[in-house]
């Protein structure tokens, strides 16, 4: 079976070579007011392509490294409305809305991302707002509202960026106030009662002053109904505004301040439970309280036990100040420094259903404050250089409840239970990196650079349960504190050879350090003597080629890739308590495996002929465990299931996108483009642990849009439709086999349409 999806995968990226990225726009551009359409249909070449993935503008053929790169426009192309839009289009990437919230990002590349969504572990893919780390997940779907170009790099970023970029890094560049002065509103309604409001001012103050403001409003009514009040569920009600002031009296100095303020005010974000929900009976034992119905398609009606007032509130802000200066022809100094605020109030029914088994109130209050450093070098012909000092302080105090009154009985009649947990999280990184980049001889450049990064944790924890009558007496507090600091020296070097103005290839090794940790789940006096957890490691081995015809009509981009992934912070369920009727209800963290992943990768696009662009995506991965280390693998445990991990979470074995535009001139000057998508994907595991129920098997998904552009450019309409199909597929998971057998996935949206008209003045 996997030399035949190797075969179909090597067959992909062959057959599609010559074809050429839907993201070959000019990502360095303000894009605020594209060119129009008309344009577009005009132009008979790929346009180029900068990025800043190694911290300086290069162009993105001449980086030897795995990245994707889009324009605000190509985010808009993709039918993309926060950043979770990006599914589909980057090769061996998994970014979806997480698990219950309404304001988290799941994201894994190459098999490597963050499998918990409790704010105490650390995100396996870092995620950057101009420059600027975000340490949780919560908060990280980031609205695209005023993106001037999104990045994507995979594998190891672990030498040139913040902290914990293991799998890999999304980095969102936002529009910056230019000499230009540029203004638009848009409008935009759709399926599910969907109603939006967009807007963007910049432009100059005078002098060397210049700003921009940019808002959005965001509503949508849910999809998602309880059949019993009729109210729905998986809504948005997001409103988000963004400031910037720049001060430019120079080429020698530019300092530009950043202001951003998001609220989230929504219903709950519900699932479906896809395994029988149980009740632990202190007389009878296990007792089923909903069985599903595995041949019955999911219809969008989900149960739950939370009144309707009860949703998910978040607010995130936060500051941040860029100061460039030009010290020489050779030396720029760069400082970046931010803090961030994240407050989410959040109920989340995990075990989606009317019962209360796993009904929880999530509330924490992040901050945290970063300072970096860099010093850049570049003798204007064979040697750049990146020297910095890196700093961050973290905070997140958290107060949890978790309300399970139907999770336990006496002989039928159910006992009221309750867990309350206080906790808080301190993390201080220190890092220190260079990088250097040197052509040693004409055509051939090489570079390495190092990173040495200290965490230093402190985590508080205690919970408390309280029982109803008659188990009063089983009322307990349990706490500890972990203290601990982990280093870790992390290189990079890669070896590049241009072999003609077209073609260039490169081969590069990358390590990758995610710190340890506290279980944040340890729920008694045994789980917290070992709540501790180690760092997990990673290194990648990458071969790639970037080419680019003479004639800019046709672009390639092909990597391979291995990867070897050690202690893999596996957040598992134990449901096994021998000589007991009552499971151990346990969540431990283990360092359980060692885990190694092959694959290929390509992104191409290609012009063909005037004004038709043709693109296309591919991944092939192979992502195994060479070690899990679990006591049920055991065949002498009660609980022992040889299947438990036999798949790695996230990481499917293929991935493709073809996507097709085409524009045509009006006689008027205006212009009208069309354009569709087809994906696809294989199967799907959605947790850690594997169950059959928590995974999605092999799907695709089409769209489809149209744009009209005024001659004056002036004017835009556009409409769309996602889901073309009305496929149902699963996009994430909640896995509590431990408490009450939960077990629950989550849905991508219903087919789906929108129309919007926009106005640039």
């Amino acid at each position: 079976m996997k030399r035949t999806h190797l075969s179909s995968a090597i067959g992909l990226v062959l057959g599609l070579a010559f074809i050429a990225p839907t993201h070959a726009q000019q990502a360095t551009t303000d894009t605020s007011t594209k060119p129009t359409t008309a344009k577009q249909a005009e132009a008979k070449q790929l346009e180029s392509v900068t990025v800043s993935a190694r911290r300086r503008d290069e162009s993105m053929e001449k980086v030897p490294v795995a990245v994707s790169a889009f324009s605000g426009e190509d985010m808009k192309d993709l039918q993309a409305n926060s950043i979770d839009g990006l599914q589909g289009a980057v090769p061996n990437m998994n970014i979806v809305q997480g698990r219950g919230s309404s304001s988290a990002a799941n994201i894994f590349i190459r098999g490597i991302g963050q499998p918990d969504a409790l704010q105490t572990f650390d995100p396996g893919v870092g995620m950057y707002v101009d420059d600027v780390y975000y340490s949780r997940i919560q908060g990280a779907l980031i609205s695209l509202f005023d993106v001037e170009r999104v990045e994507v790099l995979r594998g190891p970023q672990g030498t040139l960026y913040g902290k914990n970029s293991t799998g890999g890094a999304v980095k969102v560049v936002t529009k910056n106030p230019g000499d230009n002065n540029e203004a638009s509103v848009e409008a935009t309604v759709g399926s599910f009662g969907k109603r939006e409001g967009k807007f963007y001012f910049g432009g100059q103050l005078g002098g060397a002053w210049s700003a921009s403001l940019a808002g959005a409003i965001t509503k949508t009514d849910g999809y998602v109904e309880d059949p019993a009040t009729h109210h729905e569920y998986n809504d948005e009600n997001t409103k988000a505004v963004r400031g910037k002031l720049r001060y430019h009296p120079s080429d020698t100095f530019d300092a530009v301040l950043s202001l951003d303020y998001t609220k989230q005010d929504t219903g709950l974000t519900l699932g479906q439970p896809v395994s029988t929900l149980t009740r632990t009976d202190l007389v009878f034992g296990p007792v089923a309280l909903y069985t599903p119905d595995p041949d019955q398609k999911y219809n969008f009606q989900t149960r739950t036990s939370f009144d309707l007032d009860k949703g998910q509130l978040l607010k995130h802000e936060g500051a941040a100040l860029s100061l460039n200066w030009k010290l020489s022809d050779q030396w720029n100094l760069k400082s970046i420094s931010a803090f961030r605020k994240l407050d989410s109030d959040s109920y989340i029914d995990i075990d989606a259903s009317q019962f209360q088994l796993g009904d929880v109130l999530v509330d924490f209050h992040q901050k945290q404050a970063s300072q970096e450093l860099q010093l850049q070098y570049d003798n204007g012909s064979n040697l750049q250089a990146v020297y910095g000092l890196y700093y961050l302080r973290e905070t997140v105090p958290s107060h949890q409840e978790a309300y399970a009154n139907d999770l336990f009985a006496l002989a039928g009649t159910p006992i009221n239970f309750l867990r309350t947990i206080d906790d808080d999280l301190t993390t201080s990184t220190y890092a220190a990196f260079a990088h250097v980049n040197w052509e040693f001889v004409p055509s051939w450049t090489l570079a390495a650079g190092v990173r040495y990064s200290s965490d230093h944790k402190n985590y508080d924890r205690t919970t408390s349960t309280f029982w109803g009558v008659p188990f009063g007496a089983l009322d307990e507090t349990v706490a500890f504190n972990g203290n601990k600091r982990w280093n870790a020296w992390t290189p990079t070097v890669s070896l590049q050879k241009q072999l003609d103005p077209q073609t260039m290839v490169y081969a590069s090794a990358s390590r990758g350090f995610k710190s340890g940790g506290f279980n944040g789940r340890a729920n008694s006096a045994a789980e917290t003597a070992s709540a501790e957890y180690n760092p997990e490691y990673v290194w990648t081995y990458e071969l790639g080629m970037k080419w680019r015809s003479a004639d800019n009509k046709l672009q390639a981009n092909v990597a391979a890739f291995h990867s070897d992934y050690t202690d893999f912070q596996a957040r598992v369920s134990e449901i096994q308590n021998p000589g007991s009727i009552t499971p151990t209800f346990a969540f431990p963290v283990l360092n359980a495996a060692k885990l190694k992943m092959d694959g290929i990768e390509f992104e191409g696009a290609a012009v063909l002929g005037q004004g038709t662009r043709l693109s296309a995506q591919v991944g092939y991965l192979d992502a195994r465990y060479a070690r899990f280390d679990d006591a049920r693998l055991d065949p002498a445990n009660p609980a022992f299931n040889p299947e438990l991990h036999k798949h790695v979470p996230f990481s499917p074995k293929l991935t493709a996108r073809l996507a097709l535009t085409q524009s045509f001139n009006l006689g008027d000057g205006s212009a009208i483009t069309v354009g569709g998508d087809y994906s696809y994907r294989t199967e799907t595991w959605l947790s850690v642990d594997n169950y059959a129920a928590l995974s999605q098997k092999a799907y695709s998904l089409v769209g489809l849009f149209g744009i009209y552009d005024s001659a004056d450019s002036h004017w835009q309409l556009r409409a769309g439709v996602r889901n073309l199909t009305d496929k149902v597929y699963k996009t994430d998971g909640q896995e509590f086999s431990s408490v009450g057998n939960i077990r629950t996935a989550y849905y991508g949206m219903p087919r789906n349409w929108y129309a919007s008209v926009r106005y640039n003045f």
